[in-house]
C-alpha cells in the first residue's frame, strides 16, 4: 500500500487535477490519497472571515470561492458522480455563507469559528477529488484524526488516532481511498480543530504509519529537496536521496518542502518518503529513508530561518553551562517555546541561543520570572533579545567527517562581508548553524552554497 498526499498547488486547477487523476488511477486500488484545500483557498477563507468581522464586502469573496469549486466540478466530475459531489459541496458552501453571516452580525471572529471556516477547504476538496478519480471512495478525516490540547496548540492524540485510522481503513473495500488532510477533531469536546500549516503532510504520515504503508509519497510543485532555495541559487541541485535526520533538519531550519512533524510517524516505522512533482511526474524526486549517501554528498543543503531572535544571558551564572542550559530550556519548553540553536559560549560570561522572533515577548516574561533571584543578587547581569536576524543552517550527515568545517564557513562568510553574530559547534553531528543579520541572509546562503557545491 502507498499513501499519497497532494498539496494545494497539486489540486489547485483543472490541469493539475487531471495530473492527480492520472497518477492515482495508475496505482493499485488500496492506495490512500490525502488532499489539501484548493491552492490558495485557505488564505482566501481566512481573509474573507476577517472581512466579515469588519463588515466589509465578504459576500463577493464567498461567491468567488463557490464559483471556483463549481467550475472544477463542472469540468472534471463525471455525470454519474456529479449530483453526489454537488450535494456535498452545496451543503458545505451554505455552511460557509451562514458562518460568515454570523461573524458579520457579531463583528467578531472567535478561534473556534475560524477553525470551522478553515476546515471547509479540505471538506470540499476531498469529495471533489473522490468524484474525479475512478472508483474514488470518500473518507471524512474528522472521524479519525483526533487532537488534544497542549498549551495553546492542538496536537494529534497519537494512540487514539492510530486505532481509529486502522478501523476506518480496515477490510478489503475497493479504492482508491480519498480523504482531506489538515483538519481534525478535539477528542474531548468534538470541536473542529486543525493540525496547523502543513497539517495535510502530517495527516498523510499518521495514516501511513498506522497502516504500515510501503511508501509515503508527497506530491508537490518541486522536483524534490534541493541543495538550496532555487529562487536564491539558480543552479541549486535536486538531491536524489537523504536520510530521515537530514530531511528533518532541513525542514526545521526553513526548507519548506514538507512539514517537519511529517517525518516522525514514518521514521519510527522506517517507511520511506518520496518527494515528487505533480507537474513533472516522471522526475525521480528525492527518496528519504534511513540511509544517506554522505560519502558522495557530505553536505546536503543550505537553508535559513528568518525572523530569528538571539537571546543573550550575561553574568557569572553562565559559567555553569549545564545548569543555566537546563533551567532556561525547561522553562521555555513548559510554555511551548522552541530553541533551535545553542551558540558557542562567548567571552565575558555569556550564554546565547536562538528562538523565533514571534516568541520574544513570551520568552522575555518566562526567563525573567525563572531567573528573577539571580537578576536580583547579581549573578545574572541581564537578559537581552536581538531581533531582525536569520539562522543559516548547513545540513548533512557527513558533516562530522569534515574537519575544520566551522572555520571554513566563518572565513567564507567574512570574505563576503557577512558578520556572524553566533554559531553552534558540537551540538549536532548533522547541522552547523550560524546567526547573521537578516539583511545578509541571501549573501550568506550564496557564500556557503558556493563553498560546498
Amino acid at each position: 500500500m502507498n499513501v499519497l498526499k497532494f498539496g494545494g498547488t497539486s489540486v489547485g486547477t483543472v490541469g493539475s487535477l487531471k495530473n492527480v487523476k492520472r497518477i492515482v488511477e495508475a496505482l493499485p486500488s488500496d492506495t490512500v490519497v490525502v488532499v489539501s484545500a484548493l491552492g490558495g483557498l485557505t488564505d482566501k477563507l481566512i481573509a474573507t472571515a476577517h472581512m466579515a468581522a469588519k463588515n466589509e464586502d465578504w459576500r463577493s469573496e464567498a461567491e468567488a470561492i463557490a464559483k471556483r469549486h463549481y467550475d472544477i466540478i463542472d469540468q472534471l466530475v463525471g455525470e454519474e458522480q456529479k449530483q453526489t459531489v454537488l450535494a456535498i459541496v452545496d451543503s458545505l458552501l451554505e455552511e460557509l455563507r451562514r458562518t460568515y453571516e454570523g461573524v458579520s452580525l457579531i463583528g467578531h471572529l472567535p478561534e473556534k469559528t475560524l477553525n470551522i471556516i478553515v476546515s471547509l477547504g479540505e471538506r470540499m476538496s476531498a469529495p471533489i477529488v473522490a468524484g474525479i478519480i475512478r472508483n474514488g471512495r470518500l473518507h471524512n478525516s474528522l472521524d479519525f484524526i483526533k487532537t488534544e490540547k497542549w498549551f495553546d496548540k492542538n496536537i494529534a492524540d497519537a494512540v487514539l488516532t492510530h486505532d481509529l485510522i486502522v478501523k476506518e481503513f480496515s477490510g478489503n473495500q475497493e479504492g482508491p481511498h480519498i480523504t482531506g488532510g489538515f483538519i481534525s477533531q478535539d477528542r474531548d469536546t468534538g470541536e473542529i480543530t486543525n493540525l496547523g500549516r502543513g497539517g495535510s503532510d502530517y495527516t498523510a504520515a499518521l495514516i501511513a504509519a498506522a497502516l504500515n504503508a510501503d511508501m509515503l509519497d508527497i506530491w508537490t510543485d518541486v522536483d524534490g529537496f534541493m541543495t538550496a532555495d532555487p529562487r536564491i541559487i539558480k543552479d541549486a541541485k535536486v538531491l536524489p536521496s537523504m536520510s530521515f535526520i537530514e530531511s528533518m533538519e532541513l525542514c526545521t531550519f526553513g526548507a519548506k518542502v514538507i512539514y517537519p512533524p511529517t517525518i516522525y510517524p514514518v521514521f519510527h516505522k522506517n517507511i520511506p518518503i518520496r518527494i515528487l512533482n505533480t507537474f513533472n511526474p516522471t522526475a525521480p524526486g528525492t527518496l528519504i529513508s534511513d540511509s544517506s549517501d554522505s560519502k558522495d554528498y557530505p553536505v546536503k543543503g543550505v537553508t535559513a530561518i528568518k525572523n530569528t531572535c538571539l537571546v543573550r544571558m550575561i553574568g557569572s551564572l553562565t559559567e555553569n553551562v549545564a545548569r543555566i542550559n537546563t533551567r532556561a530550556y525547561n522553562a521555555l519548553a513548559r510554555h511551548g517555546i522552541s530553541v533551535f540553536l545553542l551558540a558557542q559560549p562567548g567571552e565575558n560570561h555569556e550564554f546565547s541561543f536562538a528562538i523565533s522572533s514571534s516568541d520574544r515577548q513570551n520568552a522575555s516574561r518566562v526567563l525573567n520570572e525563572e531567573f528573577a533571584p539571580e537578576l536580583i543578587d547579581g549573578t545574572l547581569d541581564e537578559i537581552t533579545f536581538c531581533n531582525n536576524l536569520s539562522t543559516i543552517a548547513v545540513v548533512g550527515e557527513g558533516l562530522k567527517c569534515l574537519k575544520g568545517l566551522n572555520g571554513r564557513i566563518l572565513n567564507t562568510l567574512s570574505r563576503f562581508g557577512v558578520k556572524t553574530l553566533a554559531f553552534s559547534e558540537g551540538n549536532s553531528d548533522t547541522t552547523a548553524s550560524f546567526v547573521v543579520e537578516e539583511k545578509d541572509t541571501v549573501d550568506a546562503i550564496k557564500a556557503i552554497h558556493g563553498l560546498f557545491f
